[in-house]
């Protein structure tokens, strides 16, 4: 089918050492694009990149507003920007601590901001770009224990609706993609601490099974192309069927 590659395109992937991450990274190269796998994890980054061609790991802290200068100044033109990356503390909100707050707040929101703003004038220079946000059904619709990490992953959607609107006239697209509960190394770790969690989750999604990183790339990756050049300012759902809208 037409319209499907992207060849010659750039991709960054921000968290791409992560389970979502790489998921993304590997469809995007399967697509044809070169992918910068970007990860505060540089080992990590840097096994995700040595499986795919064309790949290469860059580290990158997004809660350092001087390394994400950095970065994009090493990374160069980029086309495509998906912003994977995130950190969660899961506890009761009256019981969280502020310094948590500060932490999910750099990387969840601040980072994505600072990267775009550095990035995005070069896409609309070229007439053509992708902002995918990867934000969370629990921004959408509350997720105990997940308070400040909701609140800093839905400012995602205000963010992501703005720039449609503002880039929409240089062709470059935003959208947001919000996995539901999914199978990752990180909700393992999780559920290492609430035994039969996963179960549980499983049994509350009509679909019956948890997403796996892969239902979430084919979104991320369909977003970036041009069959999707006509969708931008959407905010769209990965979760079995738990949220719909």
């Amino acid at each position: 089918m037409d319209g499907l590659r992207l060849d010659g395109r750039v991709a960054v992937v921000t968290g791409g050492a992560g389970g979502i991450g790489s998921a993304i990274a590997a469809d995007l190269t399967a697509l044809g694009a070169r992918v910068v796998v970007a990860d505060v994890d540089l080992r990590g980054a840097e096994k995700v990149a040595a499986g795919l061609t064309g790949a290469r790991a860059v580290a990158v802290d997004l809660a350092s507003a001087a390394d994400v200068e950095r970065f994009c100044e090493a990374a160069g033109p980029v086309d495509v920007l998906v912003h994977n990356a995130g950190v969660s503390v899961v506890e009761a909100f009256v019981e969280s601590d502020p310094a948590d707050w500060d932490l999910m707040w750099q990387v969840n929101l601040r980072g994505p901001m600072l990267l775009t703003k550095l990035l995005l004038p070069g896409m609309m220079a070229r007439e053509w770009g992708r902002l995918v946000f990867v934000s969370s059904d629990g921004a959408r619709a509350g997720s105990g224990g997940e308070g400040a990490y909701a609140a800093t992953k839905a400012g995602l959607f205000g963010l992501a609706k703005t720039l449609a609107r503002e880039a929409a006239r240089h062709q470059v697209t935003s959208n947001v993609v919000c996995p539901g509960p999914t199978d990752t190394p990180m909700l393992r770790r999780i559920s290492e601490a609430e035994p039969g969690l996963v179960g549980k989750l499983a049994r509350g999604i009509p679909l019956r099974r948890l997403g796996t990183p892969a239902d979430v790339a084919g979104l991320v990756a369909y977003l970036c192309t041009d069959r999707a050049a006509y969708i931008t300012g959407q905010t769209l759902s990965v979760s079995g069927g738990v949220t719909m809208h």
